[in-house]
């Protein structure tokens, strides 16, 4: 990866880390110094991890595989959503339902149960289903939609798993590793590299350092396979406030 690479890392801010008092000992590798009690996270490092992860998950890409981007923490949705997409692939993004990966079959019952309302709202006896009834099958539908929107047509287990705060998304992590299921993970200073194939360092807070990061991997999967790849659009001025408040 090029010194300009490593600098829209660091534009993005990707090397700032957590408060010094909140970090994971195990991180002590990837931390490049201390400064104002924040851990300066070691972008060298960082660089090379990118192009590792990249270059496995665009092997994966390249056989045909699939692959789950997960990032369910807010700063983290709406990129999360636009990078599977951007690249055809799976995704997570509101709520990570217990069983996604370790117990698929009862996930594609409810993905079934949304089929059917679909097909009932679309035929004429929809219309002779009394309204109390009617509506409480659309606010099943309407969470069901909203929930595995992005693993609606997941049939069978990924091949492998990308992850946004492994702190937050435990049970993601939990779940794949029980299965054997390969994960890349952004691993900001309070994270426990030790559970992933393939960490990231960097900072897994900030808007603009989890689209740059998922850029660069979505650049090379996109690569790997047949068709257009779209840009993963810039935080706006809204979303960088909101992140702020948080």
């Amino acid at each position: 990866m090029s010194v300009e690479a490593m600098t829209e890392l660091l534009e993005a801010g990707v090397h700032y880390g957590h408060q010094t008092k909140r970090w994971n000992p195990r991180m002590r590798d990837f931390i490049l110094e201390e400064k104002n009690s924040i851990h300066i996270i070691d972008l060298s490092k960082t660089v090379e991890q990118l192009a590792k992860a990249g270059e496995f998950l665009a092997d994966i890409s390249g056989r045909g595989g699939k692959i789950l981007f997960v990032g369910c923490k807010k700063q983290a949705q709406e990129a999360v959503k636009e990078a599977a997409q951007a690249c055809g692939q799976y995704y997570v993004n509101q709520r990570w339902l217990g069983g996604t990966l370790t117990n698929l079959v009862t996930i594609r019952k409810s993905v079934s149960k949304l089929r059917e309302f679909e097909a009932l709202e679309k035929s004429a006896g929809f219309n002779k289903i009394n309204k109390a009834e009617a509506s409480a099958l659309r606010r099943e539908a309407t969470r069901i939609r909203h929930n595995l929107e992005g693993v609606l047509d997941m049939d069978k287990q990924p091949d492998a798993i990308v992850i946004i705060d492994t702190v937050k998304e435990t049970i993601a992590v939990a779940e794949a590793r029980r299965l054997g299921i390969p994960i890349v993970a952004i691993v900001d200073s309070n994270s426990n590299p030790e559970e992933i194939n393939y960490p990231i360092a960097g900072n897994d807070d900030a808007i603009r350092a989890i689209r740059i990061i998922l850029q660069k991997l979505v650049d090379v999967i996109a690569k790997s396979r047949v068709g257009a790849r779209t840009p993963i659009s810039a935080p706006t001025e809204t979303e960088e406030l909101e992140a702020v408040a948080e």
